[in-house]
């Protein structure tokens, strides 16, 4: 039986599949977080979805990332979980504001 980690090792030495992959890192930090603080929580879907006022199937698409969620759900969510909600932004490793490059310490432009 071949092992899902397995797999994505070998796709990720494939460059279309790594880019891929790459642009769906937040989509999949966030998926993530979601889960663990279900977790921490110690609550199962229904009992989440009872303290959101929402579905099972709502906290169930939530965690599996179908769909992106407002960030009214998320404070929901965070509410319901006892967790604070923060976003953030962080630059783009190697761009500046205008998303162009930025020039590297001690080059000239």
């Amino acid at each position: 039986m071949i092992k899902i980690s397995d797999l994505h090792k070998k796709w990720m030495k494939n460059p279309k599949y790594r880019k891929e992959y790459e642009a769906l890192e937040e989509e999949f930090a966030l998926i993530e977080a979601v889960a663990k603080a279900r977790l921490r929580a110690g609550l199962t879907q229904a009992q989440l979805a009872k303290r959101m006022k929402t579905t099972q199937s709502t906290v169930a698409r939530l965690e599996s990332g179908r769909g992106q969620p407002s960030t009214r759900t998320l404070a929901r969510f965070a509410k319901a979980t006892g967790h604070r909600l923060k976003i953030s932004f962080e630059p783009v490793k190697g761009k500046g504001a205008n998303g162009k490059r930025r020039a590297q310490p001690g080059a000239s432009t």
